[in-house]
């Protein structure tokens, strides 16, 4: 793993397409609280590996991934990278570990300012995600290839959503003011992949709290694109979801050998 990766070759473009390298930022710089005191979340095991190496592998089982830039905790950069030594990562993708910031926003800001030059399109992924499909994050990367500013993967809502006036308090009920149509909504997940200029115009310009990197974009005034998401690219925030996680990654490696 280098701390100073130089862009590797990237995998031979179709004819007629001009090569283009692709990198990943994933911010890992949250305690997780949600799943209760103890290690930050990106480092709880998954299946007896941390959570972040599954997720980091993720984005690096993508050949066009050459590049993967870890935000680590602000006084943890030494021991996530030291984690990363320790576990067996594709040869050809580039790790770095770079220290975060007190948000997820400025987080990836710091991912972003970190990229060396040479790289167009850059995906943002949770480390909280560990379990995405290689062809949910190609998907992302081809449609960015294709012309898109920003891409994110997503799936129709099975449940039906409620609007509703937020309570007081925790607890008491809430009225409900509308039903939107669900037909029209979608969950969204990551890797969410941007053209590289478009993401740093976006953290440069949008100062407001949003809550991912494709709502800074969307502020800018810019179209973003969704493509199919998967159900095991879920996030693992509360205990019940590494209980669903540890079922999925057993059963692959059950059937697949992962």
């Amino acid at each position: 793993m280098s701390d100073d990766p130089l862009p590797p070759s990237s995998p031979t473009p179709a004819p007629g397409r001009p090569t283009v390298r692709t990198a990943a930022v994933i911010p890992a710089a949250g305690r997780g609280v949600r799943l209760g005191p103890g290690a930050p979340k990106a480092l709880r095991a998954l299946g007896g590996t941390p959570m972040l190496v599954h997720a980091v592998r993720a984005m690096a089982d993508s050949r066009a991934v050459s590049l993967v830039v870890v935000v680590a905790p602000p006084d943890g950069a030494g021991e996530v990278k030291s984690l990363l030594d320790a576990h067996a990562l594709p040869e050809r993708t580039d790790v770095l570990v770079v220290p975060g910031g007190d948000s997820r926003q400025e987080s990836v800001k710091r991912g972003l300012d970190a990229l060396p030059e040479g790289y167009d399109i850059v995906l943002v992924h949770d480390a909280a995600r560990p379990l995405v499909p290689v062809d949910t994050v190609d998907a992302v990367v081809e449609a960015v290839r294709d012309g898109a500013a920003a891409v994110v993967p997503a799936l129709p809502l099975a449940d039906t959503v409620k609007q509703v006036e937020p309570a007081a308090a925790p607890g008491e009920p809430e009225p409900v003011v509308a039903t939107p149509d669900r037909s029209e909504l979608r969950a969204v997940q990551t890797p969410q992949g941007f053209d590289r200029a478009t993401l740093v115009r976006a953290h440069e310009t949008v100062t407001d709290d949003v809550t991912d990197d494709a709502g800074m974009v969307e502020r800018l005034g810019l179209t973003v694109v969704t493509v199919p998401g998967h159900e095991e690219a879920f996030k693992v925030t509360r205990p019940l979801d590494l209980v669903l996680a540890e079922a999925v990654l057993a059963r692959r490696r059950l059937n697949d050998g992962f």
